[in-house]
């Protein structure tokens, strides 16, 4: 399934993705016509658009057409909200835009959220701060994780502080708090609600060094949730750890809001 502007789209209009590649996203897991943290991920939306294009969106038209374009559909998946513009001129994107709003959908991956490994790379995103759609870094690092037999990849800047995953945000617990590394980070909407109801939270730097002195580690997004991480490079952590039931529960709790 996919609507552009609440219409079927058409391949042609299509094309400035693959040629262009110049916009931004969000994806937001669906469970039975409900999305946790919705609001933040219009609120995502909006912004970015203003930053990318100059342009505002309307947060009312973006929830009609995401609720038409998942009416009927039952159960558990994930909808994506891409917003571009086909007719932005590569040589110019400095243009007037009149970014267009893509919905999509996909399944969600089946069974239990198995703990991940994850090998360190040296990278940072462009504009780290925004969902935007160029993900050659990102995926170019993950393959090279992959190949190198991790589940993925976990970035740190020349210094060795790190920041996040390719798609995903990184914390750890050092027995007390949970410690969210205070990096460029994309401000993932999952992170910003386990901040909001978790009551032992900080913001500090993290450095690859300072690793053996956590007590467990894991990744967030709308899609995984809490996600065990048992190894990062040779630094390994328990994937049973007691803090990683309690996020979870505290996510889980949160009301997830109605389309």
């Amino acid at each position: 399934m996919a609507e552009l502007n609440g219409e079927p789209v058409a391949p042609d209009e299509l094309r400035a993705l693959a040629m262009v590649n110049y916009g931004h996203f969000t994806s937001m897991r669906v469970d039975d016509q409900h999305i946790r943290g919705f609001s933040h991920h219009l609120e995502r939306l909006v912004r970015d658009s203003r930053l990318l294009f100059g342009a505002e969106l309307d947060r009312d038209q973006i929830r009609t057409w995401v609720r038409q374009a998942i009416a009927g559909r039952d159960g558990v998946f994930v909808t994506r909200v891409t917003v571009f513009d086909p007719h932005l001129p590569i040589g110019r994107p400095s243009a007037p835009a009149t970014p267009q709003v893509l919905v999509t959908t996909r399944e969600v991956p089946s069974g239990p959220v198995e703990p991940w490994r994850v090998r360190s790379a040296t990278y940072t995103r462009d504009l780290p701060e925004v969902k935007h759609i160029g993900l050659f870094g990102a995926l170019w690092h993950r393959r090279n994780a992959q190949l190198a037999e991790f589940d993925d990849a976990l970035f740190a800047d020349a210094d060795g502080y790190i920041s996040e995953g390719p798609t995903w945000n990184v914390a750890f617990y050092d027995g007390e708090q949970v410690i969210w590394p205070n990096a460029e980070v994309l401000p993932g909407v999952t992170m910003r609600l386990l901040q909001q109801v978790h009551e032992h939270t900080t913001l500090a730097p993290v450095r690859l060094q300072d690793l053996p002195q956590m007590q467990a580690a894991f990744a967030t997004n709308t899609t995984i949730g809490v996600r065990a991480i048992t190894a990062i490079d040779h630094v390994e952590f328990p994937g049973d750890h007691p803090i990683l039931d309690t996020l979870r529960k505290e996510y889980e709790e949160i009301p997830a809001e109605s389309l």
